[in-house]
């Protein structure tokens, strides 16, 4: 019998981390731009066994959920080879979190980490992948100052407009109910003038009256913020 030893690999469990040869050879390859996996990268990527960082979103009512809470609550960074979508939620509101997580598994084909915050009470939900700012229509950076407006394809459908307002009731609005004086107040707050200008111009195309203020926008009649409450099943996570 051969010594089965022989037939062993000399880099068996080594790594580029662990081992001085095999990283030598990954940084000559890398510098000499050589990709060994190149092939079986592409060959994963259309059989869907990698998802594709450069493929098409399609459009959809979870992507349109995902937009409006990315700009509630959310943030695109950019760095040299990625970009990152983080999620930041309060811890208050657990069942968003899990939903946020299914909704980007949905959209991008990829679970995105979960991570309690040791220094606030939020969650971080956050997902590493290429051209995320281009593919979602979403400006990468801080967007306290930015122009902000919704994709124009969510414009072209109710279902589609509803789901991105969803989103960022979700994320950034308070429903108030005060008995005694029959008084309703479903308010989405934020700084940014373009999206609060966003907001307002949805609420009014789908034929309700926001009352405006500078840092937000409200339904104060009861019929319409109990109507609204209903249409976007407002803190229910199917």
């Amino acid at each position: 019998m051969g010594n089965l030893k022989g037939n062993i690999p000399w880099n068996k469990g080594k790594t580029k981390e662990n081992d001085a040869s095999v990283k030598k050879i990954s940084d000559t390859m890398k510098k000499m731009k050589i990709d060994n996996f190149a092939k079986w990268r592409n060959e994963a990527k259309n059989q869907g066994v990698i998802p594709s960082s450069e493929r098409r979103l399609s459009k959809s009512r979870e992507q349109a959920f995902l937009i409006g809470l990315i700009l509630g609550d959310g943030n695109i960074s950019r760095f040299p080879r990625t970009e990152c979508l983080r999620l930041t939620l309060g811890t208050d509101k657990p069942k968003l979190a899990e939903y946020a997580v299914r909704i980007i598994e949905t959209v991008f084909g990829k679970t995105p980490s979960l991570i309690k915050r040791n220094n606030s009470n939020c969650y971080n939900v956050t997902i590493y992948q290429k051209f995320l700012s281009h593919r979602l229509g979403i400006p990468a950076g801080a967007r306290g100052k930015l122009d902000i407006l919704l994709p124009p394809w969510i414009w072209d459908s109710k279902r589609y407009l509803l789901s991105a307002l969803k989103g960022l009731f979700e994320a950034e609005s308070s429903y108030c109910v005060h008995l005694k004086t029959c008084t309703y107040n479903f308010e989405f707050s934020n700084r940014n003038t373009s999206l609060l200008n966003e907001v307002e111009m949805s609420l009014v195309f789908l034929g309700f009256h926001p009352e405006r203020r500078k840092t937000a926008v409200r339904l104060r009649k009861r019929a319409e913020a109990v109507e609204f409450r209903e249409l976007i099943n407002f803190r229910s996570y199917p």
